[in-house]
């Protein structure tokens, strides 16, 4: 009943704001006013394109997730009392964020903005009972209010020079204010969404709080929770008109370190959960990039490459809330039929789990970015704005750099998800778990998912041509799309694709019919001289990517412990490797230890006698008497000083 009443809230919702998204896309407007009392005041509710695209994107994650988590939270008998907890907080949630993209009033958009947090934060400790997911869940209430108190700061900024909240207003007063305060103001924002989004250095509450959450609400923080902190960086965009070149640099620069960082430390990572959440960051990062080259053709009038660069990052921010949220739901499978999310521990799960295993690698051929799924669209996008830049030899070196990157993020995505695929679903099982059994019931919207990912794949001109509308709010960009090239392109790359599967069933076909008649003898593998079939001789995670940590040991952190292999034959030994984000242990840990420490000097005051805690109130009565009468004393004798 629980179940059905989440599902009915989201769907109603959904459909709601759905039928006001897809009216505005169509061109119509929405405006409305509500009166918020004597605080609020005229609460204003306006939806435009950039509004409908991330609540239609919102809906289908959150659609597909209430689809799962109903199943998934079957599995979780001893959590039935905080069922209804967990699944009134998942429609606030949702509630919260289709509100988000409606709101533009400063005062209900950080209520919304709280409200989502909040209830993000009580679905991510579903399993209260682990300490870790307590942890997780404290770690990422704390970052979120740090972003909340910058946006408010913002917010104020704006409240005391124009006496409103409307957003508007933030426009006009940019206009009226210079350069330096305008980027100054932005600066406030983009930190206080970059936290949201998980652009590095902000990005270390997501490591922690995706791995703890159950897999739909994993599914939702990566696939639209993240997504609001690039909404709201995409909405300040549109409201501060100046200094585009500046912050298309700024935020170049942070996405693609955020990219490349994200994706290197995903590949050694041995939690499932945890490389998909660095793989958010370096999502993100490529997200940021289209929205730091979009911003760049804005500021240098450049049609194609503004149009390029929104496009792209926008249907990337769609592409990623699909893949992401598929890649997290069969990892969910996974550690429904293991109980464990460490990859060493899996192998051979394809055999076992084979409708899980295909889901996996199209999300995981889709995040890398290849053909014929949706993320080779956007990121081919992104790539035609930097060779246009490239070629108008404007910035070449820049871009050039940032090409560079994008290829290098994908490249290690390859890697990365070779590594996750082939150790999980491929070779023997390396550990003796209880009978594995593939859930088909959680399977449904798996398939929903996938079905869009290969739809995008294969109809890109359909998407692009929604797209028109969000891009034109950023100029002119929006009009290059129709008879333009890249819809040509786009014409071509959807034949390429579907020629590419067609020729993959033609090889398949030919390969049976050459097969059907020949004897197939089957046998061990062979083992490199070995007699023994053991899962031993197969590579692990750490083995796998062994040439690449020697590669990037300066850059992360390595801590290995265990015994040293001596012999050629040696005995069983035990060895471990942890890997640490250095940004983390500089940015977080070391500030968090000085201050314990700092804090550590005044345990003496914490002594257990009631004797002392009266005192310490009495003294503290004091000083309050005290300091007004001091400060009357020194303005006195201010005043006769100055009489003299």
């Amino acid at each position: 009943m629980k179940r059905t009443i989440a599902l009915v809230a989201v769907l109603t919702n959904s459909a709601i704001s759905s039928l006001v998204a897809v009216k505005v896309l169509s061109g119509a407007s929405f405006s409305e006013v509500i009166y918020g009392g004597a605080i609020f005041g005229n609460i204003f509710i306006r939806a435009d394109a950039l509004s409908a695209w991330f609540v239609l994107l919102t809906n289908f994650t959150a659609i597909t997730g209430i689809l799962y988590g109903r199943q998934y939270l079957k599995h979780y008998p001893e959590n039935k009392p905080l069922m209804s907890l967990h699944f009134a907080s998942y429609i606030i949630n949702h509630a919260a964020l289709t509100g988000l993209f409606f709101i533009q009033h400063s005062l209900a958009f950080l209520c919304s903005w709280e409200m989502m947090a909040l209830s993000a934060f009580i679905m991510v400790i579903y399993e209260h009972g682990k300490m870790e997911t307590l942890k997780a869940g404290i770690n990422y209430l704390i970052q979120s209010h740090i972003s909340i108190i910058l946006l408010t700061l913002g917010f104020l900024w704006v409240y005391t020079k124009t006496g409103s909240f409307d957003f508007r207003d933030i426009s006009a007063y940019c206009l009226n204010s210079g350069n330096q305060a305008s980027l100054l103001l932005f600066l406030v924002f983009f930190t206080g969404f970059a936290i949201k989004a998980g652009f590095v250095p902000f990005h270390t509450w997501l490591p922690y709080a995706h791995p703890a959450a159950p897999s739909h609400v994993s599914g939702l923080m990566s696939g639209v929770i993240i997504k609001s902190g690039i909404y709201g960086i995409m909405r300040m965009l549109l409201l501060m008109p100046d200094n585009k070149m500046a912050i298309g640099y700024i935020i170049l620069g942070v996405s693609l370190i955020s990219g490349v960082y994200g994706v290197m430390l995903a590949i050694v990572q041995h939690n499932l959960k945890r490389l998909l959440a660095y793989h958010s960051i370096e999502n993100i990062g490529i997200i940021g990039i289209g929205i730091g080259i979009g911003t760049l053709g804005a500021g240098l009038h450049n049609d194609f490459m503004t149009f390029a660069g929104y496009a792209g990052a926008l249907l990337h921010t769609l592409n990623h809330s699909l893949f992401k949220s598929l890649l997290f739901f069969t990892s969910g499978n996974v550690y429904l039929a293991t109980h464990s999310l460490m990859i060493d521990r899996m192998g051979g799960l394809g055999r076992k789990m084979p409708r899980t295993a295909a889901l996996f690698l199209v999300a995981a051929l889709a995040i890398c970015g290849l053909p014929p799924f949706n993320g080779f669209i956007s990121e081919f996008l992104i790539y035609s704005g930097l060779f246009d830049a490239i070629s108008s030899n404007q910035s070449a070196l820049v871009f050039a750099i940032s090409v560079f990157s994008l290829a290098l993020i994908g490249g290690l995505a390859l890697l990365c998800f070779t590594k996750a695929f082939g150790i999980i679903f491929l070779g023997n099982p390396r550990h003796s778990f209880h009978e594995i059994r593939e859930d088909k019931s959680v399977l449904f919207p798996n398939y929903l998912i996938a079905g869009v990912i290969i739809l995008i794949g294969l109809f890109p001109r359909l998407f692009l041509s929604v797209l028109t509308t969000p891009v034109s709010l950023y100029g002119n960009a929006g009009s290059i799309l129709p008879d333009s090239q890249i819809m040509q392109i786009m014409q071509h790359v959807s034949l390429a694709s579907w020629g590419l599967i067609l020729m993959i069933i033609v090889v398949y076909r030919l390969r049976k019919w050459i097969q059907k008649h020949r004897v197939i003898a089957t046998g061990p593998t062979w083992g490199c001289g070995y007699e023994t079939d053991s899962p031993k001789l197969q590579y692990t995670a750490s083995s796998f990517v062994k040439p690449y940590v020697k590669i990037i040991k300066p850059v992360i952190d390595i801590q290995d412990s265990g015994d040293e292999i001596n012999d050629i034959v040696p005995n069983a030994v035990h060895s471990e490797s942890h890997f640490h984000d250095r940004l983390e242990m500089k940015l977080i840990d070391g500030p968090t230890k000085a201050l314990r420490g700092f804090l550590g000097r005044f345990k003496f005051l914490q002594n257990g006698r009631v004797q002392f805690y009266v005192l310490y109130g009495v003294v503290f009565i004091g000083i309050s008497i005290t300091i007004p009468l001091v400060i009357d004393a020194l303005r006195t004798l201010v005043n006769i000083i100055k009489q003299l």
